[in-house]
C-alpha cells in the first residue's frame, strides 16, 4: 500500500503505534488553502480531528498548509503519483488536466449549495468526476460545501460594462473567463500578490470570498466598494481527494468513517457558511465599506459573457460539454419540483 513518508510530528513513517497500541495510518494531507480561513480551512481541520476520534487513532490526518509537501498547482500529480497520500482540493484546480473540472467546483449563475449538493449526490455528478478524475488514481469525497462569495472589491464603483474595459482583476474560475469577454484583464494569484496589487495599484479589483473571510484578511483595508452577488460562485464544493491505492488498502470501517464524516461536513458547513456572514458584513460596513449590488444591466452583461464561455468551452471538449448537459437536465427538473415544493 503506497503511503506518504513525509509526515510530520512524532511519526517518522506512515505507520505509527496509536493509543491503543495497535498502527495507526498517517495520511499526510496537502491543502490548497490555510487552514485558518473559516469553512475553507476549518472544514478541513474538522475532517482530521473527527476521522481520528471515529477510528480510535486508527487513522491520522495531518493537514499541511499550501507549499508545505508540493505546491498548490501539484497537489493533484502528488496524490496521483503517491508521492502523498491524500489532499484537501478542490477539482477546478485540475482544469489544465480535465477540462471539465471548473463545473466541478463553481460556475457562473450556478445552483446553490442544496441543490448543487443534490446533482453531486443523486444526479450523476459524483459518477462524472470518479470517471474522468480515474485516469489520475484518485479517490475523491465531497466535503465541504461553501455559501455563495461576494462578487469582489473594487477600487472604483461600476456603474455599467464599459467600466470593465481594461480593469485589472484578480478572480478565479469561470468568471475570470467572462470577466475577459467583457474587457477585463482576469489574473489568477494568492492572497499576498493580491493585496500588494491592490495597494500598488497594479490590480484594480479582486475577487476573494464570502464576508467573514474577506474580513479575515483585512481586505477591507485594500478596496472599499464590495459588490454582490456573487455571480460567479454561488456555491462551491470542496474535496478530500486520495491515492487510489491507499484508499483501496484501508479497512472498510476506515473509508467508512471518511465517508461518514465528510458527509457530516457538507451538511455542518451549508448551515455554518449561512450563518456567519452578517456580523463579519456590518462591521466591513463600520469601517467604511460600501455594499453595493449589481444591478439588472450588469447582471445581463455577465451572463451574456457567460453564454459566450459555455458556448466555446461546450464545443471545444465532448466532456465538458457531457457534464454540462448533465447539469442543465437536473436543473430543469430540479426547478420544477423547486417551484412545486418551495415558496417564492
Amino acid at each position: 500500500m503506497t503511503i506518504s513518508k513525509l509526515t510530520s510530528g512524532t511519526c517518522a513513517v506512515a505507520l505509527c503505534v496509536a493509543a491503543g497500541g495497535t498502527q495507526a495510518e498517517t495520511l499526510d494531507m496537502q491543502a490548497y488553502v490555510p487552514q485558518t480561513l473559516p469553512v475553507l480551512g476549518t472544514a478541513g481541520v474538522d475532517l482530521a480531528e473527527r476521522v481520528g476520534r471515529l477510528t480510535g487513532g486508527e487513522i491520522e490526518i495531518v493537514y499541511h498548509d499550501p507549499g508545505a509537501l508540493v505546491p498548490t498547482n501539484e497537489i493533484l500529480d502528488a496524490v496521483s503519483t503517491g508521492a502523498i497520500a491524500a489532499g484537501w482540493y478542490t477539482p477546478g484546480l485540475a482544469e489544465g488536466v480535465i477540462p471539465a473540472a471548473p463545473l466541478f467546483t463553481a460556475f457562473p449563475f450556478g445552483p446553490d449549495a442544496v441543490e448543487y449538493t443534490a446533482w453531486w449526490y443523486q444526479g450523476g455528478g459524483k459518477e462524472l468526476w470518479a470517471e474522468l478524475s480515474a485516469p489520475f488514481g484518485i479517490h475523491t469525497e465531497l466535503c465541504t460545501m461553501l455559501a455563495p462569495e461576494a462578487s469582489g472589491w473594487f477600487a472604483e464603483p461600476i456603474e455599467s460594462p464599459d467600466d470593465l474595459a481594461g480593469l485589472k482583476m484578480r478572480i478565479f474560475g469561470l468568471g475570470a473567463s467572462v470577466l475577459e469577454k467583457l474587457g477585463a484583464q482576469a489574473q489568477s494569484m494568492g492572497v499576498g500578490d493580491t493585496v500588494t496589487g491592490l495597494n500598488l495599484g497594479t490590480l484594480d479589483a479582486a475577487e476573494i470570498s464570502f464576508p467573514a473571510l474577506d474580513l479575515q484578511l483585512g481586505m477591507q483595508e485594500h478596496a472599499s466598494h464590495y459588490y454582490f452577488p456573487g455571480w460567479h460562485q454561488q456555491s462551491s464544493l470542496i474535496t478530500f481527494i486520495v491515492n487510489q491505492d491507499v484508499w483501496d488498502g484501508m479497512d472498510d470501517s476506515h473509508r467508512a468513517a471518511i465517508q461518514e464524516v465528510c458527509a457530516a461536513n457538507v451538511a455542518l458547513t451549508i448551515a455554518e457558511g449561512e450563518s456567519i456572514q452578517l456580523a463579519p458584513l456590518a462591521q466591513l460596513e463600520a469601517e467604511g465599506v460600501t455594499v453595493h449590488q449589481w444591478n439588472d444591466e450588469m447582471l445581463a452583461a455577465f451572463r451574456g459573457g457567460w453564454d459566450e464561455v459555455l458556448a466555446e468551452r461546450t464545443a471545444a471538449d465532448a466532456d465538458f460539454a457531457r457534464v454540462w448537459d448533465s447539469i442543465t437536465t437536473f436543473r430543469a427538473d430540479y426547478a420544477t419540483w423547486a417551484d412545486l415544493g418551495y415558496l417564492d
